[in-house]
Formats: C-alpha cells, structure tokens, sequence
C-alpha cells in the first residue's frame, strides 16, 4: 500500500467521464485478396508515395499493420495467409487536424483508393451519466477487504463461478496473457502490482476518466491476491495495456495481437458513434455501437483473430439492435469490399453485452438478474453478457476515496464497460484450467461454448430475451467438455 504522505490530491470529488479520442482518417487502397508477393509490396509503396502528394503540408500516411515487409511472417500458417495482400491496402493519415472529411474527400477522388473516412473518436463503454460521487474522506492506514461485495465472483448463476475456479490447477489465469486497448491506466496502484506489465504501445492519456477508467478495468482481471481491498477474476494473468492515444484503435489492436500467443486475450474498452448518433441532437450515448463496424478496425479483428488470439469487446453503451437495416448501408467513404460485421462479415471476436446484477446488489435493484440493461445494445451479434451495473473494483473513488489516487475503490463501476472484463476473467480462469489438462482452446471453440454455456438471460419489462445479450458465462460449465 502506498504511504499515507504520498497520497496523490485531487480537487474533483466528481469523477469525469472520459474524453473522446481524436477522430481517425482512414484511406484504403485497391488491392486483391491474395498472399503477400514482392509485386505486391512494390506496388503498395508505390501508392503510399503517391497518395502523400495529396496531404496537407505535414501529414503523412502511416501502414496500420505495420512494415509491409513483416506481415508475411505474422501471417504465415494462418487462414489469412492466402488473403494477406489485403492488410497492405490500410493506413491511417497522421498530423492532419483540420478538415478531415475535405481531406478525406479529396483521397476519394485518385483512383489509386478504395475508399478514405473519418472514424469517430472512440470512448470508454461506461453506462450513460456514470459519474459516481468521490469520498473526500481520507483512506485509512489499511484498505479493508471488499472481496465480499464483488458478487460477481459469486457461483452461478448470480456470478461466474470465480472462486471454484481458483480450486482447480491454473484456475486463476495462470499462464495467460491479457491487453487492454484503451486510454489510460495507474498499474501503481496499491492493487495492481503483481501481474501488472504496463503499456506497451500508444502514448496514454493523461485525462483522469480515461485513467480511473482503465484502472477499473485491470481490478476486474487481475487485481491483487492480498488481504485488502478487492480480487481480480484472474489474479495470475498478465496484464498489459495499449492505449489508442498517438497510433488509433486499428493499430492498437494490430499491436496486441503481435505481442500476444494463441489462446492469449486482448479486450477492446472502446465504442463510438455509429450512424444513427446524432451528435446535434442526442449529446448521450444513443446510437453508440462496437467498434469492428468501421473497416479498419474489422480488418484488424480478423488480423488478431487469425493469429488465433481471443478477441473480446464491449457490444457498447447505445441501446441499439444491432440487427437493424441500417447497419447494412456503407457510409460515404467505406471501401466496395466492405460488409456489415453484424450480419454478414463475422469478425471472429466476442462481443458482450451488460445485463443487471442480481437486486439488491449494494442496495439496488436494476431488474431480474441477467436481463438486458436498457443502455446496452443487443442482437444476434451479441455473444455473451456480464454486470453491467454494481461491480465493485479499483478506480474512481466512491467506495474509497481521499488525496492518493493509488487507494481508490469503486461500487459502481458499470456499462458494457464493466461487462467486458468480466467475460475475459472468465476466459481466463477458463483457459488456465484448460491448459493445466487437454490445452487451450480456439477462439471459435470459446465463442460457441459461451453461447451454449452459462446462466441464461432473463426478461425484463420492454426488454425482452428476444433483445439479445447472451448468457452470463458459468466458468465450470465453459471449461466443460464439448
């Protein structure tokens, strides 16, 4: 625990939602699905070099996946190898800042693109208005235990099943790696110092929601094993982070997925407006979706997915059906090759929705337990669900507050924010016991146990189980044989 004389002062007792990400300019080029050839390569070069005349003074186009020369070797042995040359097709425009969509625009018009757009800029998946009230009140000399109040640990079907987990060889995570990719994160927290491994890539963000916000995040998987304070889902998993600040959510991911083995997770902690939003009129969280909606960040979700690491992301905060026609319809600027990864271009990645706590969680009551929260999107997309309100964690405050930043607990962290972690603890815990007997298993043979596995979603008035969020995992029955 961190000295009482080093504690950190803040002058917010109101705990800040997080700051957008800047937005994103995207430019694909025209180019085949086909394996990686030295023709290839010269002719992405080539356009690369060309499409940098068409840039404002200072910008400049940057590969997000990387060198083009390495994505041979990433790429090899997996079933995107034949496709490889695809990956060569995608950049982001870096120190463009004003007129974007002009710019974007003017991309559109060389025959040498597919296809320029700007990206909204992501944010965290909290639940609309969370803004829990910070203790001023100073922590005391040694943080209590608050294990007791992370029901979602709890047996099924009102949690995962945590604790009979940490009973069985690897059971807690043991040997597996896990990435954040969001915008901030204190890894100097009193209970974040055992399996902590820092970022790793992307430039964090010294925004205070966006750190409190990560924070939250890394207590859920891997908090301490201690007698203080709370107790991560999957306390013996590594934990590292890459934020989308200085490289964008596409090669955040790219980034992770390269530093990460098969059977490894990286979660996404990201939504952004999608085009039912309109930023005029519903300043909220109406019409937010997941990520892998825009081109890039799909490609890169393939490109992890490939490479046979567990993808995990927040379904987001919208309150959207996710089968709605309008997802269907490309923008101005997406690429022709372009499919809606909700219906027709499945990514490969997990996506998680929030359904309510068990009532009287902390006192309150957000309906049945396991019924679709009325922020969360839902659909057939949908994977899988966890709390999403009431999870006890560290960050923001309320719980514990006071001057050090370092001690500070919440109760209520929540959203498809608070969802999300709690499926990767439980893949985890999962993917430790497995490995510990017959070994890991493929992100696909995990999606499809989560969606036959687990206590089912409940009814809930005008949020029916035809409202799609999925199971809550049960770790004893997601590590079951079939």
């Amino acid at each position: 625990m961190a000295p009482t004389d080093q504690r950190r002062s803040s002058a917010h007792p109101q705990a800040p939602a997080t700051m957008p990400a800047p937005a994103e300019l995207i430019v694909v080029t025209h180019g085949t699905g086909a394996p990686i050839r030295a023709s290839a390569l010269r002719e992405t070069v080539a356009a690369a070099e060309h499409l940098d005349t068409l840039l404002p003074p200072g910008a400049r186009l940057r590969r997000i996946f990387g060198p083009p020369n390495r994505l041979p070797d990433r790429l090899l042995g997996t079933d995107q190898e034949p496709v490889g040359a695809e990956y060569l097709n995608y950049f982001a425009v870096d120190g463009a800042v004003h007129d974007l969509e002009a710019v974007a625009a003017r991309l559109r018009a060389d025959d040498a693109v597919d296809g320029a757009y700007v990206k909204p800029g992501a944010e965290a998946p909290l639940a609309p208005l969370h803004t829990p009230a910070r203790s001023i009140a100073d922590a005391p000399p040694v943080t209590p235990d608050f294990q007791a109040r992370q029901g979602y640990l709890d047996p099924a079907p009102a949690g995962i099943d945590a604790r009979w987990a940490w009973t069985q060889a690897g059971g807690r995570g043991t040997g597996v790696r896990v990435i954040d990719i969001e915008g901030a994160w204190l890894f100097s927290h009193e209970d974040l110092t055992q399996n902590q491994g820092g970022v790793i890539g992307g430039e964090a963000s010294a925004d205070e929601g966006w750190r409190n916000h990560g924070t939250a995040v890394a207590g859920e998987i891997s908090g301490d094993v201690n007698a203080f304070g709370i107790t991560g889902i999957a306390p013996e998993a590594a934990i590292r982070a890459v934020s989308i600040f200085g490289a964008g959510s596409a090669a955040a991911i790219r980034t992770a997925a390269d530093a990460l083995d098969p059977g490894d997770i990286i979660l996404l902690e990201l939504h952004r407006p999608g085009p039912r939003h309109n930023f005029a009129d519903r300043p909220d969280q109406a019409g937010y979706i997941a990520i892998e909606w825009w081109p890039d960040d799909l490609a890169a979700v393939r490109y992890a997915h490939a490479r046979g690491v567990i993808v995990v992301g927040a379904a987001g905060n919208g309150g959207e059906d996710l089968d709605a026609a309008i997802y269907d319809t490309a923008p101005t600027g997406f690429p022709a090759t372009w499919r809606n990864p909700f219906r027709a271009a499945d990514s490969g990645a997990i996506i998680v929705g929030a359904g309510a706590p068990p009532p009287g969680t902390h006192g309150r009551d957000h309906g049945p337990a396991r019924s679709r929260l009325d922020f969360s999107n839902y659909g057939s997309r949908v994977d899988t669900q966890g709390w999403g309100r009431e999870v006890t964690t560290t960050g923001y405050g309320d719980l514990q507050g006071g001057g050090d930043e370092e001690c500070w607990y919440t109760d209520t962290f929540s959203g498809t924010s608070s969802a999300s972690p709690i499926v990767v603890g439980a893949l985890a815990c999962a993917q430790g016991i497995l490995a510990a007997g017959a070994g890991r298993r493929t992100p696909g043979e995990l999606r499809a146990r989560l969606r036959a596995s687990g206590s089912p979603q409940a009814d809930a008035p005008g949020r029916p189980l035809t409202q799609r969020i999925g199971n809550l995992p049960d770790i004893g029955s997601l590590v079951a044989g079939g």
